[in-house]
């Protein structure tokens, strides 16, 4: 590897710990994203300096996020890897999975929560709090699941508008305001 290409496959790695998953796994990854050519086990090893049993752990939990898919190639009988879909799908199904590790699993509990009666006024507090933390949740999730369901280009344009939302909504407000 050329040390710029060293640097991104290194950063992956931080940001893989970062998403939900460790630092070699994120590497993998990397490594898979900035190459043209799907690559075998032993290549993957080979580059990164790891176990070919490291690489078969790395490759299941790839796997499992849906982020890497296996080719074969005519009279070799190895599996090669590269990354499932473009960096659109990557993100969307790092979200996607993230949502389903972390946030679902907080609705869930928020809503067992909320189905019951307060016993007290400590509890009818903390029951509030829950039902804000619930419904921002909720509005969250159904935000990024109407998100996923654009193409790339609209998120792309939607994302560029940015900034530019927020100040038509504060005209908006003002108008109302003054009107």
């Amino acid at each position: 590897m050329t040390a710029k290409i060293e640097s991104f496959v290194m950063h992956c790695g931080e940001m893989g710990s970062r998403w939900g998953f460790n630092r070699t796994v994120g590497q993998m990854y990397g490594l898979l994203i900035i190459n043209e050519e799907a690559l075998s086990a032993v290549q993957i090893s080979e580059a990164l300096n790891i176990s070919r049993g490291n690489v078969s752990m790395g490759i299941k939990e790839l796997q499992s996020w849906r982020l890497v898919q296996v080719q074969h190639k005519p009279k070799d009988r190895k599996e090669y890897y590269s990354p499932a879909g473009s960096i659109w799908e990557m993100a969307t199904r790092v979200f996607e999975e993230r949502r389903k590790r972390e946030v679902d699993p907080t609705l869930s509990l928020l809503r067992d929560n909320l189905l019951d009666e307060p016993g007290n006024q400590q509890e009818q507090f903390a029951q509030d709090k829950m039902h804000e933390i619930h419904d921002l949740l909720e509005t969250i999730t159904n935000w990024a699941s109407e998100l996923q369901n654009m193409s790339p280009a609209k998120l792309n344009t939607l994302m560029k508008l940015g900034a530019g939302v927020s100040k038509v909504i504060d005209m908006k407000d003002k108008f109302l305001k003054n009107g």
